[in-house]
């Protein structure tokens, strides 16, 4: 009896992903798995010196793979505002040389260091600044979807958002605030943007080369375990499993994928 066809880890097979934050952290962790499921991957970050190396350290984890499907890079700032707009229809270009080459998926875990100021410390400028990478650039990224992105079902875009839209803590408004409207602007491209599908992720607390900011890793990571049921922090690689859930599945849009370990239950 002749084997059947693989079905489902085939899904992705020759697919073209975009991956923005792809250098590091979740972001990474997407490329890589993009990668084990055939894809086609093409990477951004702001600085081509971090895309170079990430394409290196990707070849050495996947020779063959990427010997066969050879990784396509190209440098976007969209921390820079006044630019943006150039900067990404820039991006869009060279992921899909020049529209002749649609793309299927992009994904965005792209982030900067949040600005958590007290409230009386808030101003137009801080409030500007921290949405700019994480749901500014989003919103600009949907205009080019008509040119660049395969007008089907089976296309989609992924977004990220955070645990703090649903659970604010204290000095977070303006974060919580920014990870709410996230959520709302999936909602609203999934209209938009039909039938491309729209959806975000939303992590708990992810043990990322983020954490190096802090003097005492250890006892930060030990806060989280105690927030979530799992009594872990979450790890990139897991939640890289839910970007490529939401590429496969061609019936879910307009959703949020939370992965916080149970986060919101305690």
């Amino acid at each position: 009896m002749a084997s059947s066809p693989l079905k489902y880890t085939t899904k992705l097979a020759n697919q073209r992903i975009l991956v923005l934050g792809a250098t590091s952290g979740i972001g990474f962790c997407v490329a890589e798995a993009a990668i084990e499921h055939g894809a086609h991957l093409i990477i951004s970050s702001s600085k081509q010196s971090n895309l170079d190396r990430t394409i290196a350290r990707l070849k050495e984890s996947y020779p063959s793979q990427i010997e066969k499907q050879p990784i396509t890079s190209h440098a976007c700032d969209l921390s820079d505002a006044a630019n943006l707009d150039t900067n990404l229809k820039s991006l869009f270009e060279a992921a899909t040389n020049g529209g002749t080459t649609k793309l299927n998926h992009v994904v965005t875990t792209a982030g900067d260091t949040l600005s958590r100021p007290t409230v009386d410390e808030i101003t137009p400028e801080i409030i500007y600044s921290a949405m700019n990478v994480r749901f500014i650039a989003p919103a600009m990224m949907a205009k080019y979807f008509k040119k660049y992105v395969e007008s089907s079902p089976t296309s989609s875009f992924t977004v990220t958002t955070g645990v703090r839209a649903h659970k604010p803590a204290p000095g977070w408004s303006v974060v919580t605030g920014m990870a709410s409207g996230v959520e709302g602007l999936v909602r609203g491209l999934a209209i938009d943007l039909k039938p491309v599908r729209v959806n975000a992720v939303s992590p708990g607390a992810v043990h990322t080369e983020l954490f190096s900011q802090f003097p005492d890793v250890e006892s930060v990571l030990d806060i989280f375990r105690k927030g979530s049921i799992t009594g872990t922090v979450g790890r990139p690689e897991d939640l890289a499993e839910s970007y490529i859930y939401v590429m496969k599945d061609h019936f879910v849009t307009g959703t949020v994928i939370e992965s916080n370990g149970g986060a919101l239950l305690v």
